[in-house]
């Protein structure tokens, strides 16, 4: 429809160009993707606005700005081999796939992981992989990543994401309390970690062995 591709223009140039994401490789996917397939019908037209929706299970897809700052944080080229803690609705890993050369993502909530692939497969995506389980632990089967994307909030960084982290690959991690955190990119170089705090962010919460517990 004419209306979501006018209400993506906008949300690029607004959301984004304007607060200096200016990947032209994310800013054109981002463009391009129909984030409103990630949602429920009846919240389609809410899915450009400026801020997280929720998915369910008490999970939210993330704002357009914080989508795009994350992936852009991650400085894909195109070959990479990416793992995505949190595969929510699979919007985020949609952009991921048309970034790099495979995503494997891992999600705790059966439903949501179902929907995901569900979604990725209608629009087409085959270069993923994803698995139901407990994310803190990461993917060892799959390591090393050129990259790594957390798209919840942790206490601290789990050991193993910076453990499965190929040489030069890029860790981007949302860490603080329960209220808010700060957007971190952590960088392996030459057998050591490079930290940079990038901006102040509020997400849900990791939960799992190496994060939050998870409550009753």
């Amino acid at each position: 429809m004419a209306y979501f591709s006018v209400a993506r223009r906008k949300m690029v140039e607004e959301q984004l160009q304007e607060r200096h994401v200016d990947d032209p490789r994310v800013l054109e996917v981002m463009c391009r993707i129909p984030r409103h397939e990630f949602v429920d019908p009846g919240m389609a037209r809410q899915a450009y606005e400026d801020r997280p929706l929720p998915i369910g299970f008490k999970q939210t897809i993330s704002q357009p700005f914080i989508v795009g700052f994350m992936t852009a944080a991650l400085q894909l080229q195109g070959g990479e081999k990416v793992l995505e803690i949190g595969t929510g609705c699979g919007y985020q890993t949609a952009v991921l796939c048309e970034l790099a050369s495979h995503v494997y993502s891992i999600e705790r909530i059966t439903e949501l992981s179902n929907k995901a692939r569900k979604n990725l497969y209608r629009l087409g995506y085959i270069n993923f992989e994803l698995k139901i389980g407990d994310g803190t632990l990461g993917w060892p089967e799959r390591a090393p990543f050129d990259t790594i994307l957390v798209t919840a909030g942790a206490p601290e960084v789990p050991a193993c994401y910076l453990q499965q982290l190929r040489e030069g690959g890029r860790l981007v991690i949302p860490i603080g309390n329960e209220e808010e955190q700060v957007l971190v990119r952590f960088r392996r170089e030459e057998k050591k970690m490079v930290k940079e705090n990038l901006v102040g962010c509020r997400f849900v919460r990791l939960v799992g062995e190496h994060g939050w517990e998870l409550e009753n």
